[in-house]
């Protein structure tokens, strides 16, 4: 049976001064929200007709990831389904003063690089991978998924062939000899995933 899933990042979130926040790190990053740019990018990128007649919508639990979502959700009529295994990579830090020196290429380069209470690459890839194929055991054939970047590009390296261009540090996502990123997801920009069983046959990036 084919089955298609749009994994979608979430919109423009909104910059706070988290001075005064006593909430942890990790707290604060999960309740963003978006700004009202992000609303209205969402709003305008998500009316489209591959976005129509989804059948099942997915969101992590951050809260720019579910507003980005609820644009879906009524262009639709269907409901968000919240899964906390599509967040994003947890730092495990409790300021971004802790974070080490070029943090996001060394653990890009290294799956298994990782903070001391944070997540790895492989760990982030294993757990969406596995929320993933869960969607796939239902019966809807269309389903969306509203996560982050840098969850989407680890879960893509499970199929994409990574080449990089040593000139500005950036990598190119090809699968099946078509590159279909170049080493900056938009906000709101969508790759469309066919499944057939199961088994992953096509990819496609609509911006």
């Amino acid at each position: 049976m084919i089955k298609k899933i749009y994994l979608i990042r979430h919109s423009k979130p909104l910059k706070i001064n988290n001075d005064k926040n006593i909430d942890s790190l990790q707290i604060q990053n999960e309740k963003q929200p978006l700004s009202i740019e992000g609303e209205n990018i969402a709003r305008e990128k998500l009316d489209i007709d591959e976005l129509k007649n989804i059948d099942k919508l997915y969101s992590s639990s951050y809260v720019r990831a579910i507003s980005t979502a609820k644009y879906i959700a009524k262009n639709n009529n269907i409901e968000i389904n919240v899964d906390t295994d599509f967040g994003e990579r947890k730092f495990g830090i409790n300021s971004w003063e802790e974070l080490p020196a070029n943090f996001g290429k060394k653990q890009f380069l290294d799956e298994n690089y990782k903070t001391s209470f944070g997540e790895s690459q492989k760990e982030v890839r294993k757990r969406t991978l596995n929320a993933l194929m869960n969607t796939l055991k239902s019966d809807e054939k269309k389903i969306a998924i509203v996560f982050h970047s840098t969850a989407m590009l680890f879960l893509l390296k499970t199929w994409c062939k990574i080449t990089p261009n040593e000139e500005d540090f950036s990598y190119k996502f090809l699968f099946n000899n078509n590159i279909i990123f170049d080493n900056k997801i938009d906000y709101c920009e969508v790759f469309k995933l066919t499944f057939d069983n199961e088994k992953l046959i096509d990819i496609k990036n609509i911006k």
